[in-house]
């Protein structure tokens, strides 16, 4: 169907004749060779080369849609405070109900920060590391301590103390680095 001005095809598209005319100057949209528009190829350039979040037809005049992860951040809360948000939508009161959900919960963390009672995940991480670390060092450097004094009191040669230590030293050591720390 040819549609010869560009107000009847703002008609056709349900917008401005103003967006017609940015449309077309953006290239987003192109007129026939004699003027008119097509409204089959108009329709398919328009859907293919709009953001529906920037009409002004998906959502109410002065408002502007909300995130789809703020919405369900909203739903999390809610649900976690023993609420739920209906099937069809957020009332304004659950949305401020989760806000003062979740500004409740952030006093009580930095009230908790300030007691002392929170410790740095990070830096927590770090210390265990490098006290395991310390350990199995130490555990590395037990055998040659020890094989010398071990070999005399049971009256082996101390080479052959020293190896087997070694070997059972790193086996066991071996077996504790398969086990995963978790903070969770």
């Amino acid at each position: 169907m040819k549609v010869p001005s560009n107000r009847r095809l703002a008609k056709h598209l349900g917008v401005s004749e103003t967006a017609v005319r940015k449309a077309e100057k953006a290239g987003r949209i192109h007129r026939e060779p004699d003027g008119s528009w097509d409204l089959d190829t108009v329709l398919a350039n328009w859907s293919a080369n709009t953001d529906d979040v920037n009409q002004r037809s998906a959502h109410p005049k002065g408002m502007k849609p909300t995130p789809t992860a703020a919405v369900n951040s909203v739903r999390e809360t809610l649900q976690q405070s023993g609420q739920s948000a209906g099937a069809g939508g957020m009332t304004f009161m659950q949305a401020k109900t989760a806000d003062m959900v979740l500004r409740a919960q952030l006093r009580k963390i930095e009230l908790e920060e300030k007691k002392g009672s929170l410790i740095d995940r990070e830096q927590t991480l770090a210390r265990v590391y490098h006290r395991a670390r310390e350990v199995r060092d130490s555990w590395q450097n037990w055998p040659a301590r020890v094989s010398s004094r071990m070999a005399a009191e049971l009256g082996v040669d101390d080479h052959t103390m020293h190896i087997c230590l070694e070997q059972y030293v790193r086996e066991h050591l071996e077996e504790l680095s398969e086990a995963k720390l978790s903070l969770e």
